[in-house]
């Protein structure tokens, strides 16, 4: 096991018109400038779908509904060990507004990777651009570059990027 801190993350997958809804990090965040996709924290004794409703609340202005469980990912970085959970949900009240966030955008699947997104992003992008037909598991979206579409990744993120 790890001795680095683990951080809990709840994500929302939200989508309108066949568009993904992304938000900017603020400069001073870790990752400052990189996009991502709207969550947050989780905190001690929260379960994930309070979480995900209060940070979409608190960031985005928005009350959501629908929340469906849609995969799990683990990212290691050099300084910490990321669990995400990742919900698709829709939105129920509220037109978000980056309360929490630089900048938010709705963007197509296929555009996802012209926008610079921390690494451990990279396969929930795979998945929602690609399709599932590069092996990933439903329940567990696997760090970039492992299995099937480590090409398609590399090739994907030579594009350019906002």
């Amino acid at each position: 096991m790890s001795s680095k801190p683990q951080v809990r993350v709840a994500m929302a997958v939200i989508t309108r018109a066949g568009r993904y809804l992304i938000c900017r990090r603020r400069p001073n965040d870790h990752f400052g400038g990189y996009w991502e996709f709207p969550g947050g924290k989780k905190e001690a004794r929260e379960s994930w779908e309070a979480c995900l409703r209060r940070e979409l609340r608190e960031e985005l202005g928005v009350v959501v509904r629908n929340l469906q469980p849609f995969g799990r990912i683990r990212h290691q970085y050099i300084d910490r060990l990321i669990s995400f959970r990742v919900f698709r949900c829709r939105l129920a009240r509220g037109q978000p507004r980056p309360l929490g966030t630089q900048a938010i955008r709705w963007v197509r699947a296929e555009r996802l990777w012209r926008y610079r997104f921390p690494p451990a992003d990279l396969a929930l992008i795979a998945r929602l651009s690609l399709g599932n037909n590069l092996g990933i598991p439903r329940r567990g979206i696997p760090s970039a570059g492992e299995g099937q579409g480590k090409s398609q990744l590399s090739r994907r993120r030579r594009r350019a990027i906002i």
